[in-house]
This record gives structure tokens, sequence and C-alpha cells, in this order.
């Protein structure tokens, strides 16, 4: 419409000139008026500056950062890797272009989490960029804001929009804002059991106790009645404590057996937002994922238009800018209600990447360098489904000891393979010791076919065919169905 006025304005201008100045005079008066409002126009609209990376720190380990490794190699961008004392030896360091000792003397973990040993690497090497993969430090508003004080950019949203998201109370307050239904909840973490209490009188039981600055299950309580009110606060708040240096809860009424369903977000920096739909992630244990679907099955495609909506609203009430997720719940009746943005690249980033054909770890890359999504083509009119993707995460897990982490070394490892199937690890080869300090991921397996059935059938067949001996890895996996939609696993 805009263009058509212009071309409308630009005619009756051109006639008006014919009769003062003549046929050549008024075309080249008019040559001059375009020029001029290309001139204005340039000047009055703001444009960032695209920036290249040439150099990208991955301040994370194992899979995650092989995977964004592979991806800066395609984009001709050079990779520097960092590792603890305990993993010398591992994969990802042989991955990277450069690899450096970050956490001199500290615990396994601690040395991941070291912001100044990163920040220094960075400086030292001249790193243009880090990327910082999912858990860790990805979703560490101070982490963002140490990257942009050091002149280093950050490959996820600004430092605010990560404090924002990271704050669970404050991202339900933009929700509700954004006009987006949100779970019953205190507005504020609780500051004693009492306030616990008197929530359960509203609502009534289940409910269920939330770390209020961190996510992946940790300070996560159901509480079913009064008498497992009190000890499952302690808990939570003990576990929040421990993993996230900050014990706040909040409540939330417990919706019952839901979907969770989760919505891909792609922001940029000059304020366009798309969605690449959702991925079904209800098959759970402990609050942790097992089994990811895209796109979720059976789902209505009047909710899915209400869920892709809502999530893209909030991220544009935020400002969001690069890849991100927003979680739902979905009851039986089919309402939906937001629970958390993950303002990070998520583990199951792969099944939405299999089914769009968008790589997300070279849009996060080029969106930080400063292109906008038109310019990599990223329209939401062009990006479409295409057949049916299932990811399982293959564990070191000994269901025995009710499935606690297993370690040790792999005596045999023989893999999948095959038309169809990816394979996402870092430690899955023979010889290969699994740590016990960090998470039991062994390989994510993600099968493809041209719909839920097929791509079943392969996930079926791939599984099969592992061979893994020296760790434990769980009892021979159950066939999955494709008849109903699946239920939540406490």
């Amino acid at each position: 419409m805009l263009w058509s006025r212009n071309r409308l304005g630009e005619t009756m201008l051109l006639l008006h000139l014919v009769t003062l100045r003549g046929v050549r005079g008024a075309w080249g008066l008019l040559e001059s008026h375009r020029v001029s409002h290309l001139y204005r126009a340039a000047h009055t609209v703001p444009r960032l500056e695209y920036k290249p990376i040439k150099k990208v720190l991955v301040a994370n380990r194992g899979e995650i950062a092989i995977r964004v490794f592979r991806a800066c190699t395609e984009l001709g961008i050079r990779t520097v890797g960092v590792y603890s004392e305990q993993d010398t030896g591992q994969m990802h360091r042989q991955k990277a272009d450069e690899a450096y000792l970050i956490g001199k003397g500290l615990p396994p973990v601690a040395a991941y989490l070291h912001i100044p040993d990163i920040i220094r690497v960075a400086k030292a090497n001249k790193v243009d960029a880090i990327h910082p993969g999912y858990g860790f430090l990805s979703e560490r508003a101070d982490f963002a804001l140490a990257c942009e004080d050091a002149g280093v950019r950050f490959i996820g949203p600004a430092p605010e929009v990560v404090r924002k998201m990271g704050d669970k109370v404050e991202a339900r307050a933009i929700a509700i804002r954004a006009g987006v239904p949100v779970v019953p909840g205190t507005d504020a973490p609780i500051a004693s059991l009492q306030e616990a209490q008197e929530f359960a009188k509203t609502y009534g039981f289940p409910i269920i106790f939330k770390a209020a600055y961190g996510g992946g299950g940790r300070g996560m309580r159901v509480v079913k009645d009064y008498e497992e009110l009190e000890e499952n606060y302690k808990r939570a708040y003990s576990e929040a404590l421990s993993a996230f240096g900050n014990g706040a809860l909040f409540v939330e009424k417990f919706i019952e057996k839901p979907r969770h369903i989760e919505v891909q977000i792609l922001g940029d920096k000059y304020g366009n937002v798309i969605h690449l739909y959702e991925r079904d992630c209800s098959i759970q244990r402990r609050h942790q994922k097992v089994v990811e679907i895209a796109p979720a099955a059976h789902l209505d495609p009047t909710l899915r238009k209400r869920l892709t909506t809502d999530a893209v609203n909030l991220a544009k009430e935020v400002g969001y800018e690069n890849a991100g997720t927003v979680e739902f719940l979905v009851d039986k009746n089919s309402n939906h209600y937001f629970i958390e943005v993950n303002s990070r690249l998520q583990v199951e980033h792969t099944v939405t990447e299999e089914v769009t054909d968008v790589d997300l770890v070279h849009a996060q890359l080029r969106v930080c360098e400063g292109r906008s999504l038109p310019e990599l083509g990223l329209w939401q009119d062009k990006i479409s489904v295409n057949g049916c993707a299932i990811q399982c995460r293959v564990t070191t897990e000994d269901p025995a000891r009710g499935f606690q982490p297993d370690t040790g070394r792999l005596e045999v490892f023989r893999s999948a393979e095959g038309m169809g199937i990816r394979l996402d690890s870092a430690s899955a080869f023979q010889g290969a010791v699994i740590s016990p300090h960090y998470d039991s991921l062994l390989v994510k397996v993600i099968a493809s076919g041209k719909d839920l059935p097929s791509a079943a059938a392969k996930m079926n067949r791939a599984l099969v065919e592992f061979r893994v001996r020296g760790v434990k890895v769980g009892p021979p996996a159950p066939p999955l169905t494709v008849c109903s939609p699946p239920a939540l696993i406490g």
C-alpha cells in the first residue's frame, strides 16, 4: 500500500512538472526529488552497523560446544574452546581451532562458571563474540553484561532482557502485560511457609514450588496436601539455593497431566520477531525432558495459532533479540498458560531445525553481527513445517538405582546410522571416560520422517542399533507410539 501511494504521488508530480518544464525537465526534477527523499530516509531511520564476527569463543563444553564450532566453521569463523582441568582430554577441546584452560584449581563445574577467566581468555585472544551454549552461564545476565563491558559481543539477548527472563516473577508480569495467559500463582517470591499455606487455601492442592532464579527442574517441588507442604518447601528452597545461589521461591497452581508445548522464537536488532513453530516436550522424568517432538502431534490448528501468536507478542513486549523459547502448559481443555522463557538455545533445538530447515546457530551468529531477519530470508510467511522430527536423549543412567547417573569408561560403543538419523554428541565413542562431574547426556538421537509414524519408526530402529558397554544407559526402550499426545511424566 505504501509503495502504491508513493508511485501515485510521483505520477501526479510528474504530470504537474510536464506542464511547467517539459518532459526532460520534469524527469530531472523528479529524479532530484527521489534522491532527496532517499537521503532523508537514510538519515532519519537508524541503521545499526554490520560487524562481521571473525572469532567466537564457546563458554561451554560437550556436544553443544561442538555444535556451535561446526556452525562457525561453516561460516568461516574461527573457534575458541575453553576447558576445565578435568576436561583436558574431552572432544570439544580438540574440535576447536584454539583451546585454553580456565578455572585452574577450581571444581569442575565452577571452572565453567568463572566469568573473569572466560573474559580473560576472550580478550587475550581477540575474540569478537562469546556463545554461551545452554546451561552454565547461558542465562546469567551478569555474564552477558561482563561480555558487553569487555567489548565482546554476547550471542544472545541483551543483558537486561536476560535478567528479566531469568526472573520468573518479572517474566510472568511481562506476559500479563502482553496479554498472555499465565498459571495462577504468586506475583513475587514468597517470604515464608505461611504465604504458601495461604496460597494453598485460596487455590487448593496440588500446588508447585519453583525457583525464582533458575530452571531445569531444580528447586521445583509438587505438593499434593498440607502434610507435604513444609518438607517440600524446605527442600525446594535448599535446592534453589544450592543450584542458583538464591533460594527464592514462588508458588503456582499445579496443572495436572498437561502437555508441555514450547515455541521457538527468533528476533533481530530491529524489532523483527518470528516463530519457528512448536515442540512437544511433555515426556519428562523428574521435570527433565526426555523426548521432544516437532511439530506437536494432534495439536488443534487454532491452539497452535494462539500459542505462536502469544510467544511472538511476549517477545516483542520485552524487545527480544536472538534465539529463545517460550514455554507453555496446555491442560485437558486446551487452555494454555505461559510458564517461562529460556533466553538461550535449547537442548532440543535440533528437531525445530530438522522440520523448518533453519540452522538456528547460523541465525544466532548472523543476528549478532547485525543482520536483520529479512536479510537472512527469514520471513514469517516463508517459515513452514516439513515432516516430523523426534529427539531422544541417550543418557548414562542406571535404572536399577532410580536412574542415577552412572560413570566409567565406554568399553563398547556402536551408534545408530542411516537415512533420517542425526546424532549430536561429544563423548560417545569407545574408550571415552564418562565423568561424574557433569550432565549424564551421552548422545542426542534425532529421527526425521515425512510424518510422525515414519519418524517414530526410524527412531525405534535407531535405538535398537545402539550397543553400549561399560556404563549403564537404561533398559531397551519400548517402541514409541503415535496414537495419542504424550502425557507429562513427573
